[in-house]
């Protein structure tokens, strides 16, 4: 499935409600905020021409329609192929579709309710909070190994391995597998990326295959010997009598891993990077523990790990007067919302300390991001541990952003702290 794409052309759009911005265009992709000003300052409804749908980038609107139950994820419930013009599966990404095929992001209830339901558990506050001493011995342990350096590559030196050995552990897959994992996933999550190539599909594909061998030979594995660990937990879980099959724990495990590092990898290279350029003293930024949450808050607002999130029209409906049939897609502009203006003070300005705090950075409504809550306490650990280690870090050369919208995250970051 991918990246959902706008099927049916929309035409008769209003000159004054098209917008334009290359979404592989260095340009764009280095700071897409200049966009999204010109957009607050004049429609923040608006017809994207490069994607060829509906966005929306207002905070108002973003929230309310990641509540609003006549858009999903997957449109295949409720139409046909023929009747929105969906083609059909591509055969070359077999493999990669089977792993969406029971992804939670993907899914719409009931099957969504029932799956999250079984999941759930694992990721609650009250759960994840004992991960905490591990998160923090771990950071302590990743920058042992690199404190002697002169400087670094913080994004694959710290931000990466990190949360992939955390959620790793999590689901029961050994640390050491840790590298493994990042490159199948760093490979299959390209699938969401404007203009993918046939070349990027083949190798997305392969990636997705080598992916479930191993899977399948670990939940085998845990069939013949269960242990504590998450992997164990679905597959033994119940609700209502029934279980999660095979293909259905290894969709699960396959998005938790992804998901469960892409963000935090993101969100911790750009938090620091906005950190380091603020100017401001990071020692009164995690003085304590309410005010590292609301640092690691505001870095999420400010600097979002992913900056759209597309939906299907579930129905004909219409939306602040934009007609939409159904199989229309609309864009949900999650960085473009934490910058409205009209929802914060001085909203370009990274400002740990304001009191008007908020972000629509891990979604909301039933597609709420599951791991959340263990994202927001990696980045509250991982981020004070970095920052008392290291009180002289600064950047060695302007970071840049990757060619991965509507991911948003650093290419690479450069550090010194001599």
């Amino acid at each position: 499935m991918a990246a959902i794409i706008q099927v049916k052309p929309i035409t008769d759009v209003a000159n004054d409600r098209r917008a334009s911005a290359a979404p592989r265009d260095p340009k764009f992709f280095q700071n897409p905020y200049a966009f999204y000003a010109e957009r607050h300052a004049s429609n923040p409804a608006f017809f994207w021409e490069e994607y060829g749908h509906w966005c929306f980038a207002d905070f108002k609107s973003v929230s309310a329609l990641l509540r609003d139950k006549r858009f999903g994820r997957e449109i295949l419930h409720v139409a046909t192929r023929e009747e929105i013009g969906l083609p059909e599966p591509k055969p070359h990404v077999a493999d990669f579709d089977l792993t969406e095929k029971h992804s939670l992001l993907n899914l719409e209830p009931p099957g969504h309710t029932r799956l999250r339901m079984l999941v759930n558990r694992a990721f609650v506050s009250r759960q994840v909070e004992q991960l905490r001493p591990r998160i923090r011995q771990l950071a302590n342990e990743i920058i042992d190994g690199f404190e002697g350096e002169e400087s670094v590559d913080l994004i694959k030196a710290f931000a990466a391995p990190l949360p992939a050995i955390i959620i790793a552990e999590m689901i029961g897959l050994p640390a050491e597998a840790a590298p493994q994992l990042l490159n199948w996933s760093n490979r299959m999550v390209t699938m969401y990326m404007y203009g993918v190539t046939y070349e990027t599909e083949l190798d997305a594909n392969k990636a997705s295959a080598d992916f479930m061998t191993y899977l399948r030979d670990v939940i085998a594995e845990r069939r013949r010997v269960p242990r504590e660990d998450l992997l164990t937990h679905m597959l033994t879980a119940e609700q209502g009598g029934e279980r999660l099959s095979d293909d259905e724990v290894m969709s699960t495990a396959i998005l938790l891993l992804n998901a469960g590092h892409e963000a935090t990898v993101h969100t911790t290279g750009n938090g620091v990077k906005s950190i380091l350029e603020s100017g401001l003293d990071p020692k009164s930024l995690f003085a304590t523990p309410d005010q590292t949450e609301a640092t690691v808050e505001e870095c999420l607002r400010f600097d979002a790990p992913l900056h759209l999130f597309t939906r299907y029209a579930l129905t004909d409906l219409e939306v602040e007067g934009i007609p939409l049939r159904k199989g229309d897609v609309i864009g949900l502009m999650l960085g473009a919302a934490n910058r409205d203006p009209a929802r914060f003070a001085d909203a370009g300005r990274f400002d740990p300390f304001r009191t008007d705090g908020a972000n629509v950075s891990f979604g909301a409504g039933i597609h709420f991001c599951i791991g959340a809550p263990l994202a927001r306490i990696e980045l509250q650990e991982a981020m004070s541990v970095l920052f008392q280690r290291l009180p002289k870090l600064r950047l060695a050369e302007q970071p840049s952003y990757n060619d991965v919208f509507h991911f948003h995250g650093l290419e690479r970051l450069m550090v010194r702290w001599d």
